[in-house]
This record gives structure tokens, C-alpha cells and sequence, in this order.
């Protein structure tokens, strides 16, 4: 394929598919130059869509599939018995090599079932793991696992901080970045049995540069490039991080505009405002890709708008131009997996 990247969207999936979907895959091509955008779900939807704008035919491209993966369907089953699904055929399309990657809103469950039963898992690792960045004082984190492993044993931890530290390196820029594990307390007999298991086994590995426990209190200072830990653990702290989020900006918003006062400040502080804002917005690191998997798979936000889909499919170049799962393979090879 050169030096394109070839994305599948799952135009079918989230909140407000396939008219948020579709506007993103134009803003995509419209803005990166080496993305190519096949939208797969149901054509004659899609292409009304489309018909909105003026893009040119050999950028995106319609593949049609008749059944949509509904937030209420059971993700086994519906990878199952949805087989004309846009996310299972968008899926096909990466692991029989007409894509480099799948871009979805939709249902958490089904993507990470139909990433480990259509794309597969790449020899030697145990389990992938969802991998978004948080933002912090210092920059964005990489938070590893957040939905893919509620239940993860001490070598899937261990795997989760290469993973996430070759990931983190190749994309952020950053050589040997710091890992993490999250935990109650500084001190290594802290913790339940996953975290006391787990942490002598990310102090004698030698190919991460692991700086010991992260408290949650830590993790908005930017306490650790990586944070490390199962993904019951790493959702809540998303979704705290979320809703904590959007009720501080709000209540500031709420101030701002409670009296004629406030108001004349808010635009003194306008310009200072949108730079926080800028700071902590989520949505500019793209969505949380499934590390791990023979192709890329990246899980959007289930409200996505055009923006933060845009940001998801350019993604994608990074992560191929970087070969990142090339280089988790050759980890693998190199002994990276724990016994």
C-alpha cells in the first residue's frame, strides 16, 4: 500500500452514526493527505450522507453490510451471529489486508471480541489491551488496560508495560518512558495480589523503565508516562477522570456567567480558559487503540463527533509509519513475553 494508510470506519457505530461518522471520514481526507477512508455499513445511508460534500472518489469508498452491533447486544453472539455487521466486516477488511486499520464508536464489548476472533492476536501475547492517553500537568499518559481485562493475572500486567512503553516511545517521542503501576500506597508491600505479584515483576524487567507505584492522586500531575493496571481498575479511573472533568468545566462555566461581573471576566480570562481547555481535552489524542492485535484497532468515544473521528482515523498514521506492531512482534521475539 505504500505510503498510504487504508482505514476501515465503522460507520454504523456510536452515538450519532453515520452523519458524525461520515463528516469525520471527510475531515480526515480533507486533512491528512496519505489517509484513504472506506466507510462500511449501510450504503444507501452512508452515501446520502456523503452526497453532503464534495470529496474525491479515490479518497473514500462505501462497503456496504446490512446489520449494525447495538450497545444492547450480547458482544459475543453479535460478532457471532451479526456476520454482515459494519464492525465485523469493517474487522474482515483489516485482517484480509485491504485495510491497515479499523476505526469504531461503537460497542466496547463487540470490538474487543472481534478484534481477538477476526483480527487476531499477534503470537506471543497473552492478552491486548485498550490503551488510551489521559491528560495530566505534564502531558498526556498512557492509561493500560482500561476495558479490555477485568480479570488480568501479574505476566499480563507485566506485558501490558512493554506494550504500552514501546507504543508510548514510537508515538509520543519519548525515550524509555516511565511505567507505573497503580496502586494505594508508594510503598511495594502496598496493594491487593494482583498489584504485590505483580510488582517484582515489573521491577526486574529490564526492558521498561519501571519507577514503582502511582496513586490515583498522582495521576493528574503526570506521575508516570505509562499506568499499569487491570482494566476494572483503569475504567473507573477513566471515567472518573471523564466525569470529574465535565463537572469542574462546567461549574467554571456556571461562574463565569452567574452575574454581569463574572461575566465581563470570563472574557479577560477567555484566552487562558481555552488553553486549559486545550490541555485536558481528551479528544485531540484520537480514540484508545487495542494493543496487541495483528492490525490495528482503535475504540472511539461512543459520542464521537466529526472532530474527535477525524482524530481517531489520523491516528492510524502514526501508529503504521511507526510500525508499531511490527516492533511489539519483534519484542515477542526478543523474549519480551513473561513466563
Amino acid at each position: 500500500m505504500g505510503g498510504k494508510v487504508v482505514v476501515a470506519l465503522d460507520a454504523m457505530g456510536g452515538d450519532y452514526a453515520p452523519a458524525e461518522t461520515v463528516k469525520g471520514a471527510v475531515e480526515a481526507v480533507q486533512e491528512y493527505s496519505e489517509i484513504e477512508v472506506i466507510l462500511v455499513g449501510k450504503e444507501e445511508e452512508i452515501k446520502k450522507e456523503l452526497g453532503k460534500y464534495s470529496v474525491p472518489s479515490e479518497k473514500i469508498r462505501v462497503v456496504n453490510a446490512t446489520e449494525v452491533i447495538n450497545m444492547g447486544d450480547v458482544p459475543t453472539s453479535a460478532i457471532r451471529e451479526k456476520k454482515d455487521s459494519s464492525l465485523v466486516v469493517a474487522m474482515k477488511l483489516v485482517k484480509e489486508g485491504e485495510a491497515d486499520a479499523v476505526v469504531s464508536a461503537g460497542s466496547t464489548g463487540a470490538i474487543l471480541v472481534g478484534g481477538q476472533l477476526i483480527v487476531g492476536r499477534i503470537k506471543g501475547i497473552k492478552r491486548p489491551a485498550l490503551a488510551p492517553f489521559i491528560p495530566g500537568k505534564k502531558g498526556f499518559s498512557l492509561l493500560i488496560d482500561c476495558g479490555a481485562n477485568v480479570d488480568a493475572r501479574p505476566e499480563h500486567l507485566v506485558q501490558f508495560a512493554q506494550m504500552g512503553s514501546v507504543y508510548f516511545e514510537n508515538v509520543m517521542g519519548k525515550k524509555s518512558p516511565t511505567v507505573g503501576i497503580v496502586n494505594i500506597g508508594t510503598e511495594e508491600e502496598k496493594g491487593n495480589q494482583l498489584v504485590k505479584e505483580t510488582y517484582p515483576l515489573l521491577k526486574s524487567c529490564k526492558d521498561i523503565n519501571f519507577i514503582g507505584s502511582v496513586e490515583a492522586r498522582e495521576i493528574p500531575q503526570g506521575g508516570a508516562d505509562i499506568l499499569v493496571c487491570e482494566a476494572f481498575v483503569g475504567n473507573v479511573i477513566l471515567k472518573f477522570f471523564e466525569g470529574v472533568a465535565k463537572t469542574f468545566l462546567g461549574c467554571i462555566r456556571e461562574g463565569l456567567m452567574s452575574s454581569l461581573r463574572t461575566k465581563l471576566g470570563a472574557v479577560m480570562v477567555k484566552p487562558a480558559l481555552k488553553g486549559l481547555l486545550k490541555t485536558f481535552d481528551v479528544s485531540s489524542q484520537g480514540g484508545a487503540p487495542l494493543l496487541g492485535l495483528k492490525g490495528l484497532v482503535v475504540k472511539a468515544h461512543g459520542n464521537s463527533k466529526s472532530a474527535e473521528i477525524k482524530t481517531a482515523i489520523g491516528q492510524c498514521i502514526a501508529f503504521q509509519k511507526n510500525s508499531i506492531n511490527e516492533k511489539l512482534t519483534q519484542m515477542i521475539r526478543d523474549g519480551g513475553s513473561p513466563e
